[in-house]
């Protein structure tokens, strides 16, 4: 829980407060005192009579009632003090500094249980143990530095590790980022990343509050809550962005199949952001770069919002849940951005990181670009990059800017300005910043001399910007901004999905395990997924006559063992009866056949869906290259099902191989709809399937028309 005597104390005490600044308590009092805290700030501390000009209690017991307590002792003795604050002083918020509870061992866990019943017993809001604090703008409760500048419109960042948050924000204060709150959660007992967010979400006001968070999670305690919220959040205007550390070490599994391989706890949280929208970060820097994109966006159109959907037609709703029986198609376009430089080289690299990215550096021309170029220095270059020489003055760069916000096919500009250290460019920064004042559009600064211009640079971010000292790095941000979907809608849409005949075939199972071909069969076709005309059997005879009246050429496979090909269970372009009938009794032999499967051989770029249940999140979904790629690349990407179909789109665009999918080298691409198509309607058929643990469906073929599945595996779990 949250409440006011956490976020709006009246009175504060310091359990372990000291005159000693370089220790845990004395850098507590020292914070309080120096960000102004304009209530009533106590200190308990048996041996000293003043700290940091404040009157010492020796005892608890001698303090007068209290709202928050920070304690600032040895592990063993807080629950007594939790207690007694509580009991006898109605202190109602506490933040336990105090390490040495369930992170290090089993008694410290009990501590820290005994912490959490008094605190649940006197509706006591509980932050930590093993925290740094909280900062807000009411109140400095933390024991670190550096502590940012503090606005309401600044960030809100939750950490699940103190020194983590330290590192992030020693990052996010070089580049100018201003925060509205820092909460370091540590063990996250009462009060974890999930509860900070509801608290957020449920209390969201758009006037008041900040529209940007930072999260850095360790551990995703209630998956569903965060994504409720989050999703809640950015659907009222919020932008999140977030990493989460140790999801690479899923630890080691059996594994039947390339599904069971490949999904991981890594999955799941990218399904999770994916559908949420969530930003997704992996170092300090990236984060604290979208971070400053954010603010720098706040006001403009980038982002998601250049995506659209045409609207789905003819929909019908069943037991209240929306079924779309339209196709969906995606209209987007890449982000167009002029670059304005001073340095011939960073404004290449930059340009060639947006355009890895997706975005568009477009060349320009006519007699916009021809009337800007007379106005620049001779030798200036305004084909974009806009190279305005290293002798260019704050008057060309204002000159740049003008025009830029002029060009209809521009939509934001970023500027690259710094110094060989021969001149003061305080001219130039001022120019920028009334710039960014003035332009509707949005403005980039890149501003790498943060040594040899350092005070010019810090007098541009006391006026309220951020710097982006790192071209590449500010593309590679923006990269991950772009590529993050919208979030998904709360509602559960049936694509025409038949719920009733597969809850029908599934309740027909008796055992867990693997299921027939027949059945899988049966099961996709629920979802209208299309299938390969197949026959399975064990009479040769019966197979041969599928096999003349499906025509040949066919594809023969072992039924039985898991992995076929790994056996010799796959023969590929049977054009004859007698080589059908050699096959059958070839693979009849392999050990475990237990049937012999015919299909109708097609052509076409392979391609793989697999699903896998992961406890606590639900069904991820993956989607890549076919075939053997999809061991041997592991490229992939996950959703979480059920998904919408912008969440589909954008893992089939999010993956390496996606230019393989449009098509390269006078190949004519796939049907991306199609494909998407499948994905979400299999995912819906997984919403309502809880027992189906692991799937693939590999390979589906597809080509410029078609996908269609050609081999699947479903394992249920009764």
């Amino acid at each position: 829980m949250i409440n006011k005597q956490l976020l709006q104390p009246e009175s504060i005490v310091v359990i372990g407060g000291s005159n000693n600044v370089h220790k845990p308590g004395g850098a507590v009092v020292r914070n309080l005192l120096s960000g102004g805290y304009e209530g009533t700030l106590r200190v308990v501390n048996p041996k000293e009579d003043d700290v940091q000009g404040i009157k010492a209690f020796h005892d608890a017991k001698e303090l007068p009632p209290t709202d928050l307590a920070i304690l600032v002792v040895a592990a063993k003795y807080c629950p007594d003090y939790v207690e007694l604050l509580a009991k006898e002083k109605g202190v109602r918020a506490f933040i336990i500094i105090s390490a040495g509870f369930s992170e290090e061992t089993h008694e410290g866990a009990l501590l820290e249980q005994r912490i959490l019943d008094v605190c649940d017993e006197y509706g006591c809001a509980l932050i930590g143990p093993n925290c740094i604090g909280l900062l807000t703008r009411w109140h400095h409760s933390v024991f670190t530095r550096p502590i940012p500048h503090l606005n309401p419109k600044g960030v809100d960042f939750i950490s699940g590790s103190g020194a983590t948050a330290v590192f992030i924000l020693e990052s996010a204060v070089s580049k100018g980022l201003q925060f509205n709150s820092v909460w370091s959660i540590g063990n996250g007992k009462q009060n974890g990343i999930e509860t900070v967010l509801e608290y957020m979400d449920r209390n969201f006001d758009a006037e008041r509050d900040s529209l940007v968070k930072l999260l850095y999670i360790e551990n995703i305690a209630d998956p569903d809550k965060l994504l409720y919220h989050a999703t809640s959040l950015i659907k009222k205007g919020c932008r999140i962005a977030a990493i989460k550390a140790g999801s690479s070490q899923a630890g080691s599994r059996a594994a039947s199949s390339h599904t069971g391989a490949i999904a991981s706890s890594d999955s799941a949280v990218e399904a999770l952001f994916r559908k949420a929208g969530i930003v997704r970060c992996f170092s300090r820097e990236e984060l604290t770069t979208v971070g400053c994109i954010f603010k720098v966006t706040e006001n403009g159109e980038l982002g998601t919002e250049r995506y659209d959907y045409l609207h789905p037609q003819g929909n019908k709703t069943h037991n209240g849940i929306t079924n779309h029986t339209s196709q969906f198609s995606p209209l987007s376009s890449p982000l167009r951005i002029a670059v304005i430089t001073h340095a011939g080289g960073p404004g290449v690299m930059l340009t060639d990181a947006l355009s890895k990215g997706g975005m568009n550096v477009p060349p320009l021309s006519g007699p916009i670009a021809e009337e800007l170029k007379e106005k620049l220095l001779p030798g200036s270059s305004v084909a974009n990059p806009i190279d305005i020489l290293a002798t260019g003055t704050a008057e060309h760069l204002g000159i740049a800017i003008d025009y830029c916000e002029r060009m209809d096919d521009i939509d934001a500009i970023m500027v690259i300005f710094g110094t060989p250290g021969l001149v003061k460019i305080f001219e130039v920064y001022d120019v920028l910043h009334k710039k960014i004042q003035e332009c509707k559009k949005p403005i980039f600064p890149i501003l790498p001399s943060v040594s040899t211009a350092g005070p010019e640079v810090q007098e541009f971010l006391k006026r309220g910007h951020v710097n982006f000292c790192d071209e590449v790095t500010l593309a590679t941000a923006l990269t991950q901004i772009m590529k993050t979907p919208k979030p998904a809608p709360f509602e559960v849409e049936l694509y025409g999905t038949d719920i009733p005949r597969l809850h029908k075939i599934i309740n027909g199972i008796q055992e867990s395990g693997y299921v027939s071909p027949e059945l899988v069969r049966e099961i996709l076709s629920c979802a209208g997924i299309p299938l390969v005309p197949e026959f399975v059997s064990t009479s040769k005879e019966e197979l041969v006559e599928f096999a003349e009246k499906c025509g040949y050429p066919v594809v023969a496979k072992v039924v039985g063992p898991v992995h076929k090909s790994d056996v010799g269970g796959v023969a590929l372009n049977i054009r004859s009866k007698e080589v059908l009938s050699a096959e059958f009794d070839r693979m009849m032999q392999i050990p475990d056949a237990t049937a012999v499967m015919v299909q109708k051989m097609i052509k076409g770029t392979e391609l793989f869906i697999g699903a896998k249940y992961e406890p606590r999140f639900g069904h991820v979904v993956l989607c890549g290259l076919g075939g053997i790629f999809v061991e041997l690349l592991k490229d992939v990407s996950s959703g979480l099902a059920p998904l919408s179909y912008e969440e589909a789109y954008s893992m089939i665009r999010s993956l390496r191989g996606y230019k393989i999918l449009k098509g390269t080298r006078g190949q004519r691409g796939i049907n991306e709809r199609k494909y998407a198509e499948i994905i979400v309607r299999l995912s819906t058929l997984l919403r309502f399937a809880t027992e189906i643990k692991e799937m693939d469906i590999n390979p589906l073929l597809a080509d410029e028309n078609d996908v269609i599945a050609v081999d699947a595996r479903i394992l249920i779990e009764k």
